[in-house]
């Protein structure tokens, strides 16, 4: 599955891009993920995503398997799994930048490939829910981080000894710490996306049944509780 999308920032592109390489620092911005381990250049955390009552978490990771400087080309690949085994998700990200007067135009092809109940949406509705959530992180990372108003985070060697990533994004390592074995990252855990309101009524059409299933099995198993006291 395709899915477009564009945005602009306004800073000049050498800034922007140094910002779009420094995934520790714009992992906050993401909805819904919340970035938990680094490892060498692969980036460990989570990603929830919430319809009605259910919720359902995606554990994974990414990396950056690209970073071309002279044609301003990143290309990144994530995969992750259902924690409760309902299904993966996978996608190779391509990011290009180009100069934009004083500020810059991102371009965000991604190649995405789902499993499970969410492939069941298709292609109009997961770029719909796309087009939404990059809107959110690009409100996010123009007022949090290219602002200059980013806070600093810790972290941990897996030795447990401390780090501290600055607002510049630069992490100031103890002076014995190795750059090897895994960080972890102490970050507030995240409010998982609702679908629901990212997508409206598109989504919300296909799964009124689903969730009135739900809810009358919630209220079965209830009642039939409610008889064997």
């Amino acid at each position: 599955m395709k899915i477009e999308d564009q945005f602009r920032v306004d800073v000049p592109i050498e800034d922007a891009w140094r910002v779009l390489l420094d995934v520790e620092r714009i992992a906050p911005c993401m909805p819904g993920a919340q970035l938990q381990e680094i490892e060498g250049d692969e980036y460990r955390g989570v990603v929830k995503v919430k319809v009605g009552p259910i919720t359902a978490q995606y554990k994974g990771a990414a990396r950056i398997i690209e970073a071309d400087e002279a044609a301003r080309r990143i290309v990144l690949k994530g995969e992750g799994r259902d924690t409760r085994g309902q299904g993966n998700a996978s996608a190779t990200v391509t990011v290009l930048l180009a100069a934009d007067g004083t500020g810059t135009q991102v371009s965000v092809d991604t190649d995405l490939n789902v499993t499970g109940k969410v492939a069941q949406f298709g292609r109009g509705v997961m770029a719909d829910v796309s087009s939404k959530l990059l809107g959110q992180f690009v409100a996010c990372l123009e007022s949090n981080v290219l602002s200059g108003n980013g806070s600093s985070s810790e972290t941990a060697t897996d030795d447990g000894e401390s780090t501290t990533a600055t607002d510049d994004g630069d992490a100031e390592p103890p002076a014995a710490a190795a750059d090897t074995g895994v960080r972890v990252i102490h970050s507030p855990e995240a409010e998982p996306v609702d679908l629901m309101d990212a997508a409206g009524g598109a989504v919300a059409k296909r799964l009124v049944p689903v969730l009135a299933g739900v809810t009358l099995l919630a209220i079965l198993i209830w009642l039939f509780r409610r008889k064997k006291s």
